[in-house]
C-alpha cells in the first residue's frame, strides 16, 4: 500500500478512479472544485477535489483553498467524517482561503454512493 499523499499513491488512486466510472454525484458536488494544500514536515502537497475525485495538483477552476495538515485531511476527505471537520475548522486546524460558500456546499451534499465506494477504496489502499 503506498504512503498517504505520495506518489504512488496518486496514482492508485487516479487508477482507482477510473475503474469507477461514473460517480453520479449530486450537482453541488460534481460541480465543486476546492484546492488542498497539505502541511507537513516534508513541507507541502497540493491537491484538489475537483467533481467529486481526488486529483494531484490544484485545480484551476477552484474559487477556495484549504490549508490543513495530513491527518485532518484524510479524516473529513477519505472517512467523511464531518464531527472531525467542524472541530478542525473551529480550532483552526482548517484555515479557509476564497470563497466560504463552497464550503457549505460541500458541507450539505452528501456523497453518492459510488463516490463513498471510491474513497472506500482508496482509503483500503492508504498506509
Amino acid at each position: 500500500m503506498p504512503a498517504f499523499l505520495t506518489d504512488d499513491w496518486f496514482s492508485t488512486v487516479e487508477t482507482l478512479t477510473a475503474q469507477a466510472g461514473n460517480l453520479n454525484l449530486p450537482p453541488a458536488l460534481a460541480n465543486l472544485a476546492i484546492n488542498l494544500v497539505v502541511a507537513d514536515s516534508n513541507g507541502n502537497t497540493d491537491l484538489s477535489l475537483d467533481s467529486g475525485t481526488i486529483k494531484k495538483g490544484l485545480s484551476s477552476n477552484a474559487k477556495t483553498t484549504l490549508n490543513m495538515d495530513g491527518e485532518t485531511l484524510r479524516k473529513v476527505f477519505l472517512e467523511f467524517d464531518m464531527a472531525a471537520a467542524m472541530q478542525a475548522f473551529m480550532t483552526g486546524k482548517i484555515k479557509v482561503q476564497g470563497d466560504m460558500s463552497q464550503l457549505m456546499a460541500l458541507q450539505t451534499a452528501k456523497p453518492s454512493q459510488e463516490q463513498k465506494d471510491l474513497f472506500k477504496k482508496v482509503l483500503e489502499q492508504t498506509s
